[in-house]
């Protein structure tokens, strides 16, 4: 076998091992390590040929996808980390509805549905059910949990 044969078998034998993840983040974006931490763990699993199907924000991580938060200079910012990979990667970041409304954060949709004035949710991130949850652990090989 040739030196393009083996580069092919050993494409093709990773290939074999990439699996499908999805990741749930329940942690506060900068009270707890969880969402930098799931940020670290979905790049380097890109890195390594895997596909992440969807990233689940529980409880306090709904608050990264807050439309009007602006990062301090000296620390990461959480949230343009996670808008770069959907955008280029087109990973859904999928917010718990009920979470979500509990602490304000409102898609275009729930505005109009509830009479606010604003929406609060980054456009990069989706509002979703429970549903979207269980489907992507179905979707999935692999299933994560970030917890704060």
């Amino acid at each position: 076998m040739g030196l393009w044969g083996l580069l092919y078998c050993r494409r093709h034998y990773a290939s074999l091992l990439a699996v499908v993840v999805s990741i749930a983040v329940h942690g506060a974006p900068y009270a707890s390590a969880a969402a930098r931490t799931a940020l670290g763990f979905v790049e380097s699993a890109l890195r390594l040929g895997h596909r992440v199907h969807r990233v689940f924000f529980f409880h306090d991580a709904v608050l990264l996808a807050a439309d009007s938060v602006v990062a301090p200079q000296d620390e990461q910012d959480m949230q343009a980390g996670w808008v770069r990979l959907q955008q280029t990667q087109g990973i859904e970041l999928a917010l718990c509805i009920a979470n979500a409304l509990k602490r304000g954060m409102l898609d275009e949709e729930a505005r109009r549905r509830y009479g606010k004035p604003a929406a609060t949710v980054h456009a990069a991130f989706t509002v979703v059910g429970l549903g979207q949850l269980i489907e992507a652990m179905m979707q999935s090989d692999r299933f994560v949990t970030f917890a704060g």
